[in-house]
């Protein structure tokens, strides 16, 4: 078989691809949690303002006073293993980004004239905020999403490669790299493999959020 068996005569290949599948599940998943979360207390506080923007901001610096990866251990050790704690403790670790960026965006935009008409026409906040903010903060919050998938299949990989993440006999690129360093001498591949695969995926999606960030900012974007 391409690539071999592991130690216990599994195919490689086929954990590669299950792994994939795994990678996929939490980078998505933490992406749409932390996003969720992120995006909804960051548009608040900057529409509400006054003490409510005050109390969120400080709970968002709260949460980065934390080293991000240690926090996200300490979770997954509370939490236990397996691939729903994994995404719980990575979104409460990446929420912030998604919340910071959203304040900031929607400080911007509140100020604008059409957001002062839908106010003059008796809108409420959740109206404006679904109707007039949101739509136009979008593009640097999918930006945003697309770079954080590639930190959350990272971040699963080191807590799988700790124990902390999938358990076998589920796959995941970072726990084939542990069980994979014991034979570096002898089969290098089964370490090689699978980092090459978290390499491969993480600059395909960085590369994808470049592209994203050049499409969607008006700023780059030619005439």
């Amino acid at each position: 078989a391409l690539l071999g068996n592991d130690d216990l005569g599994r195919p490689v290949l086929d954990r590669l691809l299950v792994g994939a599948r795994t990678s996929f599940v939490v980078g998505v998943g933490v992406v749409a949690l932390s996003a969720a979360v992120g995006t909804l207390v960051g548009a608040v506080a900057g529409l509400a303002g006054g003490w409510v923007d005050l109390t969120l901001v400080r709970l968002v610096d709260v949460f980065l006073a934390f080293p991000g990866i240690l926090l996200a251990i300490a979770l997954a050790g509370i939490l236990g293993p397996g691939v729903d704690n994994v995404i719980v403790a990575l979104a409460v670790v990446g929420w912030v980004g998604y919340a910071r960026l959203a304040r900031a965006q929607v400080l911007t935009l509140k100020r604008r004239d059409h957001v002062a008409a839908a106010r003059a026409l008796g809108a409420g906040p959740a109206r404006i905020l679904r109707r007039h903010l949101l739509p136009l903060a979008l593009a640097p919050l999918v930006v945003e999403a697309t770079f954080g998938v590639a930190a959350a299949v990272v971040a699963e990989a080191g807590l799988s490669f700790l124990g902390l993440g999938v358990q076998p006999p589920d796959a995941s690129w970072g726990g084939m790299i542990r069980d994979g360093v014991g034979y570096m001498l002898v089969a290098p591949h089964l370490v090689l493999a699978p980092g090459l695969a978290i390499v491969l995926v993480v600059l395909s999606v960085n590369l994808l959020g470049d592209a994203l960030r050049d499409r969607l900012d008006v700023r780059l974007a030619g005439p």
